[in-house]
């Protein structure tokens, strides 16, 4: 009964982290209005606003107009409950529970943002870092280098690989497109620098090459079906994280 409450609670948080995703991009409150339909404009009552369920009895579509609803309102439900329970498997309850739980759907938001607009809020961005901090608070100073060093080392990085796509990549593809083009969003640095503090350096590597493996076949699909040249990389970033996190696959193979 405790874990179905615990996935129930974040099933519900999701459902709030759902409204942040379409309005802030917006600009829009995200207290008032109430939930409505984004065709219609019909205010949805709160039987046809109940987290994963009233996704699938109404088989994700309005029930006024008909209009599809997005399936990553499902996602994002039924992601916030996962990620919950699991925190809970590894931490238990305890400050350092909240403050990684808070951390990770602060990152779910940033993931569906980036998903839809290839672009994030820098003030959900400065809240990772916060978080993050927050997140090592008993080994703080450390924390700070290891961050630092690893995010300066992804500049670095992300210098050589822009020059190979726009110099080199460019001229050979005869892409002007790709003159202009940056390996790493400025978005993706501050998680970087996250990941970095909260993992440490050898974990933290282990996760960025994780979040790499996980964008391959999503970018080649994107390229080919899509014609976009760029791919968010926050999700796979905050996914990458959290699969090391969760599971310290760098313990095994390091």
């Amino acid at each position: 009964m405790e874990l179905f409450s615990i996935f129930l609670i974040g099933v519900i948080i999701g459902s709030f982290l759902n409204v942040v995703i379409i309005r802030v991009p917006k600009g829009e409150s995200i207290i008032t209005p109430r939930s409505h339909c984004t065709s219609c404009d019909k205010t949805i009552p709160w039987y046809h606003n109940i987290p994963i369920i009233s996704y699938i009895i109404l088989a994700g579509k309005c029930k006024y107009c008909g209009e599809k609803y997005s399936i990553n309102y499902f996602l994002v439900e039924v992601l916030s409950g996962i990620i919950a329970l699991s925190l809970f498997f590894k931490l238990g309850f305890s400050l350092e529970y909240f403050f990684i739980l808070a951390l990770f759907y602060t990152l779910l938001v940033l993931s569906f943002i980036d998903l839809n607009y290839k672009a994030v809020p820098d003030w959900i961005l400065l809240l990772v870092l916060v978080l993050g901090f927050f997140c090592v608070y008993d080994d703080f100073l450390d924390s700070i280098k290891d961050a630092f060093i690893f995010a300066g080392a992804f500049v670095i990085l992300d210098f050589f690989i822009t020059f190979y796509i726009q110099n080199i990549k460019s001229k050979i593809l005869k892409d002007k497109t790709l003159e202009t083009q940056k390996a790493l969003g400025e978005g993706d640095l501050p998680i970087i620098a996250v990941i970095g503090a909260v993992l440490g350096i050898k974990a933290g590597i282990i996760a960025i090459f994780l979040a790499a493996l996980f964008a391959i076949i999503p970018s080649i699909y994107n390229s080919v079906k899509k014609n976009e040249k760029e791919t968010a990389f926050i999700p796979y970033l905050s996914l990458g994280f959290f699969v090391e996190y969760i599971f310290q696959i760098s313990k095994v193979i390091l």
